[in-house]
């Protein structure tokens, strides 16, 4: 079994662990994505942006590895969050996705006011998307993939750059599709 990430609260004779709470989202197609999207599925989250030189390219050609793991599976999704939506525009993560031959209803790339991003990223999925002036991009994000399960709580994190981490996070994939 797969931990649960994240703080848990006693209420009264439960546990009460965190999930990832409500949001909407526009993927490169134009749709709104939110929590019913993912209700009930398995997800893999992260976090980038297409303009990115350092570590996004190899993050997302590792994603496409698991989209093709479970590119058949109805009750798998990827939502890959931009940190910079004033530049990343539905047409922008459009030609991003083909790039990556992201399958659509598979693998979305979402974008929306930056303010939401930032707080869904900080506060939801309890990593790191920001602005960074010293940075060369201007933006600072997690290099992380987050594995999130059928009731929204985060169930592993990896590191997106690895393959084995990669390999890692499609065996637990495997094995949270086992839970009851």
């Amino acid at each position: 079994m797969l931990p649960i990430i994240g703080e848990k609260h006693l209420s009264n004779t439960d546990t009460i662990y965190h999930s990832v709470g409500n949001f909407t989202l526009t993927n490169q197609f134009g749709e709104a994505v939110s929590e019913q999207t993912v209700k009930n599925k398995i997800y893999v989250a992260d976090f980038f942006f297409a303009t990115c030189q350092s570590i996004c390219p190899q993050m997302s050609k590792n994603m496409v590895a698991v989209q093709k793991a479970f590119e058949k599976d109805e009750d798998f999704l990827i939502l890959s969050h931009t940190v910079n939506p004033l530049h990343d525009t539905v047409d922008v993560l459009n030609k991003y996705g083909i790039s990556y031959n992201a399958k659509k209803g598979k693998w979305h790339f979402l974008t929306g006011a930056k303010k939401d991003i930032y707080q869904l990223a900080q506060n939801d999925y309890l990593v790191n998307a920001l602005e960074d002036d010293g940075s060369e991009e201007g933006f600072l994000h997690s290099e992380f993939f987050l594995l999130i399960d059928k009731q929204s709580r985060i169930r592993g994190v990896y590191d997106g750059t690895d393959k084995v981490q990669v390999n890692k996070l499609i065996a637990d994939i495997k094995l949270l599709k086992t839970e009851k």
